[in-house]
């Protein structure tokens, strides 16, 4: 039997999604993207659930990109179903909460983007690192360039650049960056507790409309890039230098 990677408990209207696979820091491997669909549409399917909270154990909410999988020649397929599991995750007809304690990286981003609300401790960090391993943020960009000011996307993108949870707050990625996760996380669940299945599910269609846009127009498209990048050369040298832990031929100065 294969350990569960994704974990769904109910409970006073709430349906909690944990990603739980610390050992590869919550990266999105098959397994874990396989799981935490299936996660999401038992919560859809939950008349008992009125919103649901995306979280994770250990030190990262999710770290992208199982590397491993993706040298090994993987990703063909793992670009769609990010792909759709981003979808999933946008048109999940209840509202999802994103509750971050730690780091978030590359395509973790894509799911705190998908998120109708993000809370984040102030000690979190994140960073779009693909530029560093020869890729680029295309699936995900699909959902977190419509939350992003454009100045900033244009930095950090290009960059890599890791920045804490109040500037993440500040540009829009998240919603508020908070000492206390958990006394706000309750203050956002109380609003939700008290709104009505049709009156949330409304509503979120109406706030997430653009990015929802961006993914039917750009989807394919996107896949195609990320399926090309990750097949090409440049990625393979970064990806096995990252793993490698040492920095890539292009580097200049080893900067990191």
């Amino acid at each position: 039997m294969t350990d569960e990677l994704v974990h769904l408990d109910v409970m006073a209207g709430v349906g909690t999604i944990t990603l739980d696979s610390p050992h590869n820091r919550n990266a999105l491997s098959r397994q874990l993207v396989g799981e935490l669909s299936q996660r999401l549409d038992a919560a859809a399917q939950d008349s008992a659930v009125r919103a649901v909270v995306l979280t994770h154990t250990g030190g990262t909410f999710c770290a992208g990109a199982d590397l491993g999988e993706a040298r090994e020649g993987g990703m063909a397929e793992g670009t769609k179903t990010l792909l759709r599991l981003l979808r999933d995750i946008v048109t999940l007809p209840k509202p999802v909460v994103g509750r971050i304690d730690g780091n978030v990286r590359a395509g973790g981003l894509g799911l705190v983007g998908a998120c109708d609300i993000v809370i984040a401790s102030e000690s979190s960090s994140f960073a779009f690192t693909e530029a560093r391993l020869g890729l680029t943020p295309a699936i995900i960009s699909l959902t977190v360039l419509p939350r992003l000011d454009s100045r900033a996307a244009g930095r950090f993108f290009l960059t890599g650049e890791r920045f804490g949870g109040a500037v993440a707050e500040r540009i829009g990625l998240v919603t508020c960056s908070a000492a206390d996760v958990e006394a706000v996380l309750e203050e956002i669940l109380a609003g939700l507790r008290a709104g009505s299945p049709q009156g949330l599910a409304e509503s979120k269609r109406l706030v997430t409309g653009d990015v929802l846009a961006r993914l039917e127009q750009h989807g394919d498209e996107m896949v195609e890039l990320s399926a090309r990048l990750f097949g090409s050369e440049e990625a393979l040298e970064g990806m096995t230098s990252f793993l490698q832990r040492r920095p890539p031929r292009w580097a200049v100065g080893g900067s990191s």
